[in-house]
């Protein structure tokens, strides 16, 4: 005869499960399948591509303006996430969005390092793993390769119901379950 764990049992292994799935890949929230995927890109660097030096923490550290084509349909928002894949303590967040209005299709150079900048439409920013308000730009510690800076895209079939300055992990549990689509665009920088 088996008994179901417990209500609290069952939260924290999906607690454990979230924890690990961050440290280990970063944020891998899965979209279902959808033809026509979102596609993110940048007029400043192609993906894959070395990122310009106003775009990192050695020159103006501006965050660097991306497009992207049509979101699914039942799109209500949109939300981005920047992390560095290869930082040696692990995967090292840059940036956060969200709530980004769902008939956009890009965000200018030089996001504001606030809560809620005009520039984003009703949009907000969370904090970074530094840990500060906004964009930071890549910063590499010497000798440490090339290191690659991975923005994703996520269109949402709701609003998040999350105060400006949440952590990357507040927004990745806000975000469960409701990703229609996403699309990345991958960065490089080295010193």
């Amino acid at each position: 005869m088996g008994t179901k764990p417990g209500k609290a049992v069952r939260r924290a292994a999906r607690m454990l499960a979230l924890a690990v799935g961050l440290a280990v890949g970063g944020c891998d929230l899965q979209a279902p399948e959808t033809p026509g995927a979102m596609k993110l890109t940048s007029p400043a660097f192609r993906d894959g591509e070395r990122m310009p030096a106003r775009y990192t923490g050695d020159g103006e550290d501006l965050s660097p303006p991306l497009q992207w084509t049509d979101p699914p349909e039942g799109t209500r928002t949109l939300a981005l996430i920047c992390d560095d894949l290869d930082a040696p303590r692990g995967t090292w967040n840059h940036w956060l969005l969200w709530n980004l209005p769902p008939d956009w299709r890009k965000v200018p150079e030089g996001i504001a390092k606030e809560p809620a900048p005009k520039t984003l439409g009703g949009g907000v920013q969370g904090r970074n793993s530094w840990p500060r308000l906004g964009y930071g730009g890549p910063t590499p510690p010497p000798g440490t390769g090339t290191h690659r800076y991975v923005f994703t895209l996520y269109a949402l079939d709701r609003a998040l119901d999350l105060a400006p300055g949440a952590t990357k992990t507040e927004l990745v549990r806000k975000m469960e379950g409701h990703v229609l689509a996403k699309g990345t665009l991958t960065g490089t920088y080295s010193h």
